[in-house]
């Protein structure tokens, strides 16, 4: 019986998530930075890499609906709910993880830049650290030859989730900061130490482009709870409601 609500929700929830996120978003006042830079280097390249922390994914399927991208999506059988709903919102997306087929989803979203379609991938992975690059996002720019482009908003009224990445959802009509950086292109045939290089120059770049949108609103870090203890967890609540 288990099983069979598990089939039934798959089949119905995300196409109605997908609808009321459209609805819920678009009464947002989005505000960007560096998009004009992207969309030229898109131009002359044809695709690219989005990359972006793990707490921002939902707005950001959203935001980068006008141009559809492979994404990673975890194997987990939340994650397949995740996979509908990027499908609806005109994604197509690979389901692997850092434990599970991750290199085999590594393949399928370099077949995907081969073809021409962009990609998309949380830079911190499915399960973490939070707001720590993986390695995987620059091996596949330097596989593929393609540039990554790094991006990251923040809101000014929202709900933050009691998980691992406090996961953000904007409130309807809040105001919506995205800052997009510079493409990082990353060279072929990269020894360990040089990948660890650049790993850490899009941390860096990632969490300077966060810590902007957020300063720009008059805001905290979303996670800075995360950020200021020892564990991944905070106090019992299980939603945050951001009222300032």
């Amino acid at each position: 019986m288990t099983d069979f609500w598990y089939r039934l929700s798959l089949r119905i929830l995300p196409g109605l998530a997908a609808g009321l996120l459209r609805l819920w978003f678009a009464s947002c006042r989005l505000t960007t930075h560096g998009s004009e830079q992207i969309k030229s280097t898109i131009a002359q390249n044809g695709r690219g890499i989005a990359t972006f922390w793990h707490y921002s994914f939902l707005y950001n399927f959203y935001y980068l609906r006008g141009q559809p991208a492979a994404v990673m999506v975890s194997t987990s059988r939340d994650g397949e709910y995740i996979a509908r709903l990027a499908v609806k919102l005109g994604h197509i997306p690979i389901r692997g993880s850092a434990n599970k087929r991750g290199f085999r989803a590594l393949r399928e979203m370099l077949t995907q830049l081969q073809q021409g379609n962009n990609a998309g991938i949380v830079a911190d992975g499915s399960q973490g650290p939070a707001r720590r690059v993986q390695p995987g996002c620059i091996l596949m720019a330097s596989r593929s030859g393609q540039p990554i482009f790094p991006m990251a908003w923040a809101a000014s009224h929202y709900i933050a989730f009691n998980s691992w990445d406090r996961t953000v959802i904007p409130l309807p009509f809040a105001k919506i900061v995205l800052h997009h950086g510079q493409a990082l292109h990353v060279p072929p045939n990269l020894s360990h130490e040089a990948i660890e290089g650049y790993r850490l120059k899009l941390e860096e770049t990632l969490n300077t482009l966060y810590h902007s949108a957020w300063q720009e609103l008059g805001k905290a870090p979303h996670d800075q709870e995360l950020h200021s203890s020892s564990t991944h967890r905070s106090p019992a609540s299980h939603q945050h409601h951001d009222k300032a």
